[in-house]
């Protein structure tokens, strides 16, 4: 049977009608705007036309596919269009301020460490070398692994010392030794927040707040020459002790300042468990943790006073100090090259030169916190062939850190910030602050020579470099109300001023005048005093423990 035959295919026989009016569709909630034939003289909105847009009100399955990188871009320039947006004047602002500090090589969330104001440059140089005896200063050993806690192979410090203006070297230490997360790790453990979850939060924050800050001080270039017109042959030598939680690199600005004006500091590294965190490097490039310790993790730590645990950390720092005093006296023994050769950080090129360039009838141990609790146990017995220390600089010496010692027959300089002073603090049943006037009072009946002091206006940190990295923030945390480059700069010159005294015997400024408090802020001068000493000392200073006053 012949079929019948089908019609011709056409479009508008399978043209669908819309289901319901256009203009009924076209509500604030339709999914996609319809436009009528007769709508070509209807107002429409303006809006801003670009591929973008037109993609994105498009159905998906009708897109037409383009290629990856040219979506990218196109996304990208919608994010770069400009717009008077509260957000989006924000995000330019953040971007900008990035590249900025990109560009002058300025740290994101913090301030640069100043240039040193001294009529020298200053040169750094990182030493860890071999102690004369590997010793354990004590035989608590670590739960778990058995391993000894106090276990003294090599002894760290950074010298800071007198070179030419312009002199340039190997560049510049960065102020958090690398990697950044062993101090992270040290902080968080300090606060009692170490695990998994806040170690990288910890190094996130200080790799944003301070990583990229470098020490002003260059490294390893040559000691300032004995043929510089400003320099009389050798130089005095201080030897600083770091507080509690805190490193080597935590008093650069105060260490370089004294080394700008003709002083060689060496800062140590305690490897005692106060620090945030060290990496113990020998000469054959051995490498080994040194972490933040509570007493807990010994052997035997939960029933140990708090008190016999600082002893034996305090013992460890001494036997630091001590190995770092002997490793200047073979530099000045003219031993340089084998230091330099034992040098595991791989500095001091120039050691040779150093030979005969150090003073040590001019050495001071100095110390803040719990290092300025050490350096008082140090001066025990000072001086000697073994400790050859003529003075000690004393910068908020302990509250927590033990009893201090009282066996001292050389002068002292006792620098209490002014918090430190305000602060009523019970210490082994009387107030802090009259155990530290005491000390000071019996040295200066002994020796005859000792100073008290309050810096005014100062906090704990004001020593520290943290205050000029984050000055708001140490104002607000802290109540310091100085400026903080005036503060410091207090601090280097009555140390320079204590230095100078212990070289020939001269009182100038500060130490200059007699009692003016015997009290924290107690006034006990006289009319007569009161128009003597210049404002300029009563602005910063309060003085507690002094000789009389020299007419």
């Amino acid at each position: 049977m012949a079929g019948r035959p089908l019609p011709e295919y056409r479009d508008i026989d399978v043209e669908l009608e819309a289901l319901a009016d256009a203009q009924d569709i076209e509500s604030p909630d339709s999914p996609l705007p319809l436009l009528a034939d007769d709508d070509a003289g209807r107002p429409t909105p303006r809006r801003r036309i670009n591929a973008v847009n037109i993609m994105d009100s498009t159905p998906r399955w009708m897109r037409t596919a383009q290629p990856w990188g040219r979506s990218l871009w196109q996304k990208v320039l919608a994010v770069l269009q400009p717009r008077l947006t509260f957000g989006y004047v924000v995000w330019v602002l953040i971007s900008l301020y990035v590249v900025y500090c990109i560009l002058v090589r300025s740290p994101l969330l913090a301030s640069k460490l100043p240039k040193y104001s001294g009529p020298y440059g200053v040169g750094a140089i990182d030493v860890e070398v071999p102690v004369r005896t590997p010793r354990k200063t004590s035989d608590h050993a670590f739960k778990g692994s058995g391993k000894p806690a106090f276990e003294l192979k090599t002894v760290l410090f950074t010298l800071y010392y007198p070179a030419e203006k312009g002199s340039r070297g190997l560049g510049h230490h960065y102020w958090i030794p690398k990697p950044i997360s062993i101090t992270a790790e040290g902080y968080a453990r300090a606060a009692h927040f170490n695990n998994f979850i806040s170690r990288p939060i910890f190094t996130f924050a200080l790799w944003a707040i301070a990583g990229t800050i470098k020490i002003p001080a260059q490294v390893d270039v040559p000691l300032l020459p004995p043929t510089n017109t400003k320099v009389t042959g050798d130089f005095p030598v201080v030897v600083l002790s770091h507080g509690q939680a805190s490193s080597r690199t935590d008093y650069t600005h105060y260490c370089g300042e004294l080394a700008s004006l003709g002083t060689v500091v060496a800062a140590i590294e305690h490897r005692d468990g106060s620090g945030p965190g060290s990496v113990v490097t020998t000469k054959d490039g051995k490498e080994r943790r040194v972490m933040y310790m509570d007493k807990k993790e010994l052997q035997g730590g939960e029933e140990m006073e708090a008190d016999d645990f600082k002893f034996e950390q305090l013992a460890f720092r001494q036997a630091e100090i001590e190995e770092t005093v002997a490793v200047l006296q073979s530099l000045h023994a003219g031993k340089g090259s084998t230091v330099f050769a034992n040098n595991a950080r791989k500095e001091g090129r120039g050691f040779a030169e150093w030979e005969g360039r150090l003073n040590f009838s001019r050495t001071v141990i100095a110390g803040h916190s719990f290092g300025a609790t050490g350096a008082l146990q140090v001066l025990k017995g000072a001086a000697s062939t073994k400790n050859p220390a003529v003075g000690g600089i004393i910068l908020d010496p302990g509250k927590s850190s033990g009893k201090l010692n009282t066996d001292i027959d050389v002068p002292i300089l006792i620098i209490h910030s002014d918090s430190w002073s305000k602060k009523i603090t019970p210490f082994f049943g009387r107030p802090h602050f009259d155990t530290v006037r005491d000390i000071a009072r019996d040295v200066l009946k002994r020796v005859g020579s000792s100073w008290f002091l309050t810096s005014l206006r100062t906090s704990h940190p004001s020593v520290t470099d943290a205050p000029l990295i984050e000055p708001l923030l140490l104002r607000w945390t802290t109540g310091a109300t100085i400026d903080v480059h005036q503060g410091l700069k207090e601090y280097v010159r009555v140390s320079m001023e204590f230095m100078d005294f212990l070289r020939n015997g001269s009182r100038e400024g500060v130490l200059s005048e007699g009692v003016t408090h015997e009290e924290y802020g107690k006034d006990t001068m006289s009319d007569e005093q009161k128009r003597r000493i210049p404002k300029e000392i009563m602005k910063y200073w309060q003085i507690h423990v002094a000789p009389p006053h020299e007419e």
